[in-house]
């Protein structure tokens, strides 16, 4: 198996539920984990500063840092297009590896299996896909978004999907069935918890710690 007991990780607060999962069961064996504020895609900016500052600290304590961010969708600085993920990668070197992910969705699902679980759930049609992260942290995730906003940004889409390892979903309607229906009420969308497992998310954190520990 594995060992990440030289390496930190350094990972949006999104994905805290399923990397706390991993710890718990003994597979995320580090002593050092670092989290951004959850929610950070919607300021390029502040990401990019936090995500430096995490870094940095991270290397004082582990020989090596796994980041937990997308490569595609997570940074996406409108001001300057050419600085994507791939470029602060680039700049956080050395001993720093990401995981190999376009968001965090597909972290947990890969493409193959998001579009199996579209066509299962939703006959194929368009899905806006969450993990439980997105659940937990509304309030950060979508931060100054209004109705209106909320309208134009999934009225294109049939369906929510929680793609849950965790089981926190479920949890979460049972004791907040109120902040449930308001949350579906609010994005004009019927929300469904998916059940996945977290074998996508440990392969790809065990790759990244490969890179690292050569």
């Amino acid at each position: 198996m594995t060992s990440f007991t030289d390496l930190a990780v350094v990972s949006c607060g999104v994905m805290s539920l399923e990397i706390q999962a991993l710890r718990d069961e003994g597979f995320l064996d580090t002593k050092h984990v670092f989290y951004t504020t959850p929610g950070l895609h919607q300021d390029p900016f502040e990401l990019e500063r936090q995500l430096f500052e995490k870094v940095a600290r991270a290397k004082k304590v582990a020989l090596g840092v796994i980041v937990v961010y997308g490569g595609k969708f997570c940074y996406v600085n409108t001001k300057n297009p050419t600085r994507t993920m791939k470029t602060l990668m680039a700049e956080l070197q050395p001993n720093v590896a990401r995981v190999n992910a376009t968001h965090c969705m597909d972290m947990v699902a890969g493409e193959e299996e998001r579009d199996r679980i579209a066509q299962e759930v939703a006959g194929g049609e368009s899905v806006w896909w969450m993990t439980p992260g997105w659940i937990k942290y509304r309030n950060q995730v979508f931060k100054g978004m209004d109705k209106a906003r909320a309208n134009e940004n999934f009225g294109r889409h049939s369906i929510a999907i929680v793609l849950d390892a965790v089981g926190y979903t479920e949890k979460y309607m049972e004791e907040k069935p109120e902040a449930f229906l308001d949350y579906s009420d609010w994005m004009g969308l019927p929300i469904q918890s998916y059940p996945v497992t977290l074998d996508r998310f440990k392969t790809l954190l065990s790759e990244a710690a490969e890179k690292l520990n050569k």
